[in-house]
């Protein structure tokens, strides 16, 4: 079986595609509308496509939406490193930059979320506002892991600090596990419809992507290590600076990755205006399993 490779990232739809220079590395994105921007950035196993909802959606409202492949994914560049948080959140804060905008409301889904709290840190004058879904403040995520169900839950990233062996896997032609950890850790009411298919489709494909797999692997090999090195606390005591942002905070009920237990801690690094919502019946994926939820919440949040 021939192995898909990045133009299948790009798919039609009422979008425009385009490569963004940010932070030394190509970065693919996905646009649509004018007005303030919203950049959307997407979490493991995904790429830009997981916000096909919210862009079509936010644009609709009035704003200009832009989901970017993070460095590793889809149609970016998939260079040998730089898959630390501080790497990656100066990759999309240059992203602002070269759309020509001083700053914009992120909203960041699981990594991408990660990624959010990070940018709102670290490079704060580029976040007007910030939308995290599923995904606690890193340092709030780093605390729960004293919480025996929290770990229970994270489990499967060790599988990923072996070398090569975890790509083979995410890639083998005879087995899907995009499609096992998708049904995990989605919510019941998405999991047996016809978008959920389409969605496993995609992202077997992009995970399917040369380097795609080792990117993500990347990921979280650095999240793991990091906190026994110090780069990791370097950046555990940076995170410690308080998030001025506006910032709204969703995450499912159901969700068995990121336990909503563990994320609802997160406001105390918040100073600015914080609203936590939580989202009956929903599962890991707030923005596919329940697009309509979500995309009002952005866009009223973005307002």
């Amino acid at each position: 079986m021939n192995a898909p490779d990045a133009t299948s990232a790009l798919v039609p739809g009422p979008w425009r595609h385009r490569d963004i220079s940010a932070n030394g590395v190509r970065l693919h994105a996905a646009e649509a509308g004018g007005g303030p921007l919203v950049l959307l950035v997407h979490g493991y196993p995904q790429f830009w496509w997981a916000w096909r909802h919210q862009l079509v959606a936010l644009a609709e409202a009035g704003f200009r939406a832009v989901a970017v492949d993070l460095r590793g994914y889809g149609g970016s560049d998939k260079p040998p490193r730089g898959y630390d948080l501080p790497t990656l959140s100066a990759d999309v804060a240059a992203v602002v930059r070269a759309l020509g905008e001083d700053d914009a409301v992120v909203v960041g889904h699981d990594w991408g979320g990660l990624v959010g709290w990070t940018m709102a840190a670290l490079h704060p004058r580029t976040v007007r506002g910030l939308v995290v879904v599923s995904s606690a403040h890193p340092r709030e995520l780093r605390s729960g892991m004293t919480d025996a169900a929290q770990r229970q839950a994270s489990r499967y990233a060790l599988r990923y600090q072996l070398p090569r062996l975890p790509e083979r896997r995410l890639t083998r032609a005879d087995d899907d596990p995009v499609a096992d950890l998708l049904r995990r850790w989605a919510g019941p009411g998405w999991v047996h419809t016809t978008d959920f298919a389409d969605a496993v489709a995609r992202y077997r494909d992009a995970a399917r992507i040369p380097q795609a797999a080792y990117g993500a692997m990347e990921f979280h090999r650095w999240a793991f290590r990091s906190q026994f090195r110090p780069d990791g606390l370097r950046y555990a005591r940076r995170m410690t600076a308080p998030v001025t942002a506006p910032t709204l905070q969703l995450h499912g009920a159901l969700d068995p990755c990121v336990l909503p237990r563990t994320a609802a801690g997160s406001g105390r690094y918040v100073a600015g205006a914080y609203e936590w919502r939580e989202l009956p019946g929903v599962g890991h994926f707030p923005h596919e399993e329940v697009p309509g939820t979500v995309s009002e919440a952005i866009a009223a949040w973005a307002g």
